[in-house]
Formats: structure tokens, C-alpha cells, sequence
């Protein structure tokens, strides 16, 4: 009861145009208006501009807010209109590619999936939110729906289908609430729903070798499940030979498994990351390629190009990162609930290391299912420096 009167005291007085309260009353539910811009157009930066926007709206329309659904509601209802109102006027931030390396790029083995505005989100970002559960109709956990597989996968669809599979799936609103929040009807939202769901899963069969069957159905539990470009296929690590795909590793979704609500840092992922840690400041190629599995895919949005499999990488990191002469510094972080890593190139006139890619895996056991190369230009949400000084 008092948190109400204290909500309805706060709506008094902002809309009498109490700045202060307007804030007290909406800061609870920015980050995770955030994350959900995020998840409809696919950039953090434009999600941030989508977030803005709302609030500003929210300002301007408080008088409006008539209390039959929560402010939580009205604010969602809001950012989605927003998020759809920027796809239609394509007001996305200009996306300019990056001059290609130096040394000339190798063949890619196909398109790849993940969109030219594709970008990572923070973890520590995600750490800001006031409540991760879903609510009892969504069928994606948190954690599962920030994945970049998911991300890549709600780009394919039409824009009011991501949002209300968004709104209904991965938050849990009904369908009835799905159909107000998007001015339509209950029987168009179930449409929409339907294509949408079939698009995804598709899309998520494709890139983990495993599918959702059924509404709500069951969920894996491994760290690669649902991570863009994972392998359909592979071979498992054995003590004697090769490591095997993606799939391999994953099982299938066995009636009710569930996925964790929050993807955890396994003593194996812990290995994993020192030695892709030591295998990239030593300039070891050969190190590298033994974590790959056989059907590793790696990309490199804003380009969509994808090399797949172990030659196809060996050639692409020849070319471009293990060029002879390079130096590199790592900065482990996490990025859409997998492990990330900063990329410094050592300078060799001067005493510092400038940031040169931000690195987000896959992982399966103890191998690396992908690797998705992000431009430096999105390492500041991170908290990481364009430089890094000479180490004493």
C-alpha cells in the first residue's frame, strides 16, 4: 500500500511538473525500457536514443496516464511505439563500415546472419536491472532473449511482429495487452505471433543445431544454446581426438529442462577464457585454432560476411589479427551473457596500446562455437578506454 500512495504521490506531482519526481518516478524503469529497445532495433545506441525519446514522451503525456494499467505498462507501451516509429522512418544512426584491413581479406564461406547495426551489450549493464523474471506468459528466460542469436534473430522479422513477440514472449504480457499496447486486435497480435515464433525458432534451430518445440517449450542448458552462429553440426572433445560441433554439446531439449535464469561462469568457461587470453597476447595462431570446434563460424558486423569452419577461420585470422609484427593486449568482459574480450593493438612508436576489436564468443564445453568481432567503436558502453597505457 505505501509504495501505491507513494506511486500516486509521485504522479501528482510530476504531472504539476515536479522534475524530480518525474525522475523518482520513472528511474526504476529505465534500464529495462533499455534492454527492451535493445531488443527491437538490435543497437545499443539507438536503443539509448528509442529511451530518451520515452521519456521525454512520458513527460509530455503524464496528464494522459489514466492508472487502468500500470505506469510499468504505459512505459513499455510507449518505448515500443517508439522503437516502431524509428523503423519506419529508418532514424537509425548512420552505420559507416570500417575500411577493410591491409592485408586483403580471405574468401568468406557465405553471408553472414548478424544485421550491419548489430551491436554487444554489456553485462554489467544487465546487472542494473530491478527484476530479470519474466512474467508467467513468456516463454524466454532474461538471459536467453539478450543473447546475440536471439537478437540476430528478432532483426529477420517485420517490425510490429519483434514487438510483440518481445512484448508477449520474452516479458509475458497477454495477448490482450500485446493487442492494446500495439493499437491492434487480439486475432492480428495471434497471427503475428505465429509467423514470428516459426521465423525465430527457425532461425534458432539453424545457428545452435536446436530447436523450441511447442509454446513454452523446454529449455537447454548449456552457454552456447542460442548463441548466433553456433554450429548444427560437429564433433565433441574427447580425451583421445578431435573436438566435436556445437550440437554435440548442447543434447536436445528434453521435456522439462529449463535453461538457468542467469548464465553462469563455469570453471571450464573460466580455462577457456585464460587461454584464449594467452593464445591472443602471445600471437599463437595454432593455440587459438585448437579451441575452435570443426564448424566454428566467425563474423564481423558491420560486414556480413561469415567464415565457417577451421580453415576458413585459420585463413581470416591470418590475414587480419595474427598479422606478423602485432602485439595485443586482452581486457576479458561479458557481453549478451557470453565472454568478451577487448582487443588492444600495441603501438609501436609509443608507449600504448589502442583498442582494436571487441571479440564475443560462444562456448560448448571447452571450445569456442563462435566468435562475432565487433568494431572498437562500441567498447565505451563497457567502461573500457580507446587506449591503454604501458603496464610498469
Amino acid at each position: 500500500m505505501t509504495m501505491e500512495m507513494d506511486t500516486t504521490d509521485l504522479i501528482t506531482r510530476a504531472r504539476a511538473g515536479d522534475h524530480n519526481a518525474f525522475r523518482d518516478l520513472v528511474q526504476g524503469h529505465s534500464h529495462e525500457l533499455q534492454v527492451h529497445c535493445y531488443r527491437i532495433l538490435g543497437s545499443l545506441q539507438d536503443a539509448e536514443d528509442a529511451l530518451q525519446e520515452t521519456l521525454v514522451s512520458a513527460w509530455r503525456n503524464l496528464g494522459e496516464f489514466g492508472e487502468r494499467s500500470s505506469l510499468r505498462t504505459w512505459l513499455y507501451k510507449i518505448a515500443t511505439n517508439r522503437c516502431l516509429s524509428m523503423l519506419r522512418a529508418d532514424r537509425r544512426r548512420p552505420r559507416i563500415a570500417p575500411p577493410l584491413p591491409e592485408a586483403a581479406l580471405p574468401e568468406p564461406t557465405g553471408a553472414g546472419d548478424a544485421p550491419p547495426w548489430l551491436e554487444p551489450y554489456p553485462d554489467v549493464l544487465l546487472d542494473h536491472l530491478a527484476d530479470q523474471r519474466p512474467g508467467p506468459e513468456a516463454r524466454y528466460e532474461t538471459t536467453e532473449a539478450i543473447s546475440l542469436a536471439f537478437i540476430t534473430a528478432l532483426q529477420l522479422l517485420p517490425p510490429r511482429q519483434r514487438a510483440a513477440l518481445v512484448l508477449r514472449d520474452v516479458l509475458g504480457y497477454h495477448a490482450t495487452e500485446v493487442a492494446q499496447m500495439l493499437g491492434s486486435t487480439q486475432e492480428s497480435v495471434t497471427s503475428a505471433l505465429k509467423r514470428a515464433r516459426a521465423t525465430v525458432d527457425n532461425h534458432l534451430a539453424d545457428t545452435s543445431g536446436i530447436g523450441r518445440s511447442g509454446v513454452g517449450g523446454s529449455r537447454a542448458a548449456s552457454s552456447g544454446v542460442g548463441s548466433i552462429g553456433t554450429g548444427s553440426s560437429g564433433t565433441a572433445s574427447t580425451g583421445t581426438g578431435r573436438r566435436g560441433t556445437a550440437s554435440s554439446r548442447t543434447g536436445s531439449r528434453g521435456i522439462g529442462s529449463r535453461r538457468p535464469t542467469r548464465q553462469t561462469d563455469t570453471a571450464a568457461e573460466h580455462r577457456l577464457v585464460a587461454r584464449l587470453t594467452d593464445a591472443l597476447e602471445r600471437a599463437d595462431l595454432d593455440a587459438l585454432i585448437d579451441l575452435l570446434v570443426t564448424d566454428v563460424r566467425l563474423s564481423m558486423p558491420p560486414a556480413m560476411l561469415e567464415y565457417r569452419g577451421l580453415d576458413s577461420a585459420r585463413r581470416l585470422l591470418a590475414a587480419v589479427t595474427f598479422r606478423p609484427g602485432r602485439t595485443y593486449r586482452v581486457v576479458p568482459t561479458r557481453a549478451n551473457g557470453h565472454p568478451a574480450f577487448a582487443l588492444y593493438l600495441a603501438d609501436p612508436h609509443t608507449t600504448v596500446s589502442h583498442a582494436y576489436a571487441l571479440l564475443v564468443i560462444t562456448t560448448a564445453a571447452d571450445h569456442i562455437t563462435t566468435i562475432t568481432c565487433f568494431t572498437p567503436n562500441t567498447l565505451p558502453p563497457f567502461g573500457l578506454p580507446r587506449t591503454l597505457p604501458e603496464t610498469s
